[in-house]
């Protein structure tokens, strides 16, 4: 059961009267000074969408249990324990994430910024209607100033989303998949969270904390890390054809001459040497792609 709390600029710890609650395996609270919503209110079976209906449900299984192991077993909140106040991709990453996410996302919209962190890369200029994000360290999406509202949750451990379902317009993923270990059951729970027409973007790139990424995505190309995300959106009933959007950098700009060698290709693996960052995203919409007119 995940608890709700503001979006603080400190965190406080104290928001349940048991603080033995809090240790290395169990939720965080979430958070908020701000009155409760109906997409915070932990929703139950009956809440849920017609069970007759298919949507929703996962077709099969994409990823072996092998896929899913990851070099570092240790519980993921204690690997995300302290706060990380840095970016993890370069400048013209989060500009083209940014313009994408100019170009899918209106301003009457209600987003989740799922696994997020203390920034969500959204476009200055535009104020959302409401964004709730979520993360593994509590100070980070405490610093991050476009959210609402945050809460902290494990994905590997627990994949519900004690979130309203068909409350969200959008869903964001950025440079986070590739830790997901059950992949399947965080795309269906997302489905559940959208309302109908609504999109889920997921965005990557080559870098990644390589003990920590699940084994089917270490060992992969860049090619088949798309159609990985591509078959998590075909394991879930209901999602429209997934889109690619690449951008990938010059192969003449000294960024990519530098990582040709194989030190420079580790270092910009781990993200210690700059350069340019290949950019990914697979996106897809429940139900169907609205259209929009233009004026």
């Amino acid at each position: 059961m995940v608890t709700i709390h503001p979006n603080l600029k400190q965190w406080h710890q104290s928001m349940t009267s048991n603080p033995q609650h809090y240790s290395h395996t169990t939720t965080f609270p979430l958070f908020t000074t701000k009155p409760l919503i109906p997409s915070r209110i932990p929703c139950t079976a009956s809440s849920e969408s017609n069970q007759s209906s298919p949507a929703g449900r996962i077709k099969r299984l994409v990823l072996p249990q092998e896929g899913r192991t990851k070099l570092n077993t240790y519980p993921d909140r204690d690997f995300y324990a302290y706060p990380r106040f840095v970016t993890h991709v370069d400048d013209g990453f989060i500009s083209t994430l940014t313009n994408l996410y100019r170009e899918k996302l209106r301003p009457d919209y209600e987003i989740l910024d799922l696994m997020s962190a203390w920034v969500s890369h959204l476009p200055k200029e535009v104020q959302f209607k409401k964004v709730v994000g979520h993360g593994l360290n509590a100070q980070e999406l405490a610093k991050n100033p476009r959210l609402d509202y945050y809460f902290v949750k494990d994905l590997n451990q627990d994949q519900k989303l004690e979130l309203e379902s068909s409350s969200f317009d959008a869903v964001l993923c950025t440079v986070s998949v590739q830790y997901l270990q059950q992949p399947e059951k965080v795309f269906a729970e997302v489905f559940r969270v959208l309302r109908p027409g609504g999109v889920f973007i997921v965005s990557f790139s080559n870098r990644l904390f390589y003990e920590k990424a699940i084994g089917a995505w270490r060992d992969g190309s860049a090619y088949s890390r798309i159609q990985l995300v591509v078959q998590y959106f075909q394991s879930v009933e209901g999602f429209t054809k997934a889109e690619i959007v690449k951008k990938l950098p010059d192969a003449n700009s000294s960024g990519a001459a530098k990582n040709k060698s194989p030190f420079g290709w580790f270092m910009g693996l781990l993200g210690l040497m700059s350069g340019s960052d290949p950019f990914y995203a697979v996106l897809a919409y429940k139900n169907f792609k609205p259209v929009y007119e233009t004026e």
